[in-house]
């Protein structure tokens, strides 16, 4: 058997990729999300509207799922999709129990990278937690924060596997060496991502869900008039993440929100007439794809032109078993063809005749623009 594009019925494709937006109070988070995701999270002027974490599953602009479904001309199109969790504002003091701090950390944990909104933006009607734009200051605070929550769960760690390994716990003795140097790092101030861990190393500190050991990006909320020129503001977290590899991300929520009121078909010539090429929505999902590590598959077919997310690096089987769990446990093989060969070729047939299509086994390492049909046993 085997499935190609939707001829027979999918379950939805969960997502499992969690991208937490955080950042200090009135920074913009809530009316950021709001207009990405068409969500309720509630926007006010004041700290901790949010107080729980709202959650939204945002497409992944992809021009090449619209060229493909040109061509099979198929009944439904899927994009790919990150879901973006928004998280209520962080204060000084978030990883001792202020504001709800906590409760909030607790959110963070479970996502798989962040999204740190920065206000750099002027209004006299929103106020700031601290009195004034100071993009360094704030970014300071929330990495502080993060920081010190990690300091405190590592040391907790630290102190339970010295007992394990004392008695000869072999696995406590491995786990403790990792530990304890990140512990040295995070006592010198250092963000966990930024040690340079082996995946090894990572993989032995993995259920400790430390926060600075997520891959993070930057979101500059800027106002209208600055999403195209930006300002000085939008410069120094470009300098602040440039040391630390970060990606930057300039949006404005007012023009965002805009956007969101508009019909499709309306989108374009607005971007137009602000002079830019594509939405914030659209550099955000994209960002935010890059920063997880992800990649993209397509099924095509009559009923339906998917696109799939899976991580760098999934070998088929496990590719197979985002559409469906059986897809794994019965992989036979995959037919397969890199999308840019359909765009040169024309058609399925044209490349099989032109001998592009492959047969790949359970070894396969599937790759970005991959055009995969199953076959499996049920």
């Amino acid at each position: 058997m085997g499935v190609k594009g939707g001829e027979r019925y999918l379950p939805p494709n969960i997502m499992g990729f969690k991208c937490g937006i955080v950042g200090l109070p009135n920074v913009g988070k809530s009316t950021i999300f709001n207009a990405m995701t068409a969500a309720k999270a509630e926007a006010a002027n004041y700290p901790f509207c949010t107080i729980d974490p709202n959650v939204g599953i945002v497409q992944v602009p992809d021009d090449r799922l619209q060229k493909l479904a040109a061509l099979f001309q198929p009944d439904k199109i899927t994009p790919t999709a990150i879901e973006f969790v928004d998280i209520a504002g962080l204060v000084k003091g978030a990883s001792q129990g202020e504001g709800l701090g906590n409760q909030f950390l607790g959110h963070i944990r479970q996502v798989d990278a962040i999204a740190h909104i920065v206000r750099c933006f002027d209004d006299p009607d929103v106020v700031h937690v601290h009195g004034g734009v100071d993009p360094a200051r704030d970014i300071e605070v929330i990495n502080t924060e993060l920081a010190l929550a990690d300091l405190d769960t590592v040391t907790k760690r630290v102190q339970k596997l010295e007992k394990q390994a004392k008695v000869g716990d072999k696995t406590a003795q491995q786990s403790l060496g990792v530990y304890q140097k990140v512990l040295q790092g995070l006592e010198a101030g250092q963000q966990v991502r930024s040690l340079g861990l082996k995946p090894e190393e990572c993989h032995l500190i993995a259920d400790s869900f430390l926060l600075t050991l997520k891959p993070i990006l930057y979101v500059t909320n800027v106002s209208e008039q600055e999403v195209k020129t930006e300002n000085a503001a939008v410069a120094e977290v470009r300098r602040l993440a440039a040391q630390e590899g970060a990606e930057v991300v300039v949006i404005s929520g007012k023009v965002e929100s805009e956007i969101a009121e508009l019909a499709h078909d309306e989108r374009e010539a607005f971007l137009h007439d602000l002079g830019l090429k594509e939405s914030g929505l659209a550099q955000l999902a994209r960002a935010g794809y890059k920063l997880l590590g992800l990649a993209t598959f397509f099924t095509a077919g009559k009923q339906e032109v998917r696109a799939w997310t899976i991580r760098h690096n999934t070998l088929a089987p496990q590719a197979a078993g985002v559409i469906h769990s059986d897809f794994e446990k019965g992989f036979i093989r995959a037919e397969c063809y890199h999308i840019n060969d359909i765009f040169t070729l024309g058609s399925e047939q044209k490349i099989k005749e032109s001998g592009k299509m492959r047969l790949e086994g359970k070894e396969y390492v599937v790759k970005d623009g991959d055009v995969l049909f199953f076959r499996f046993n049920v």
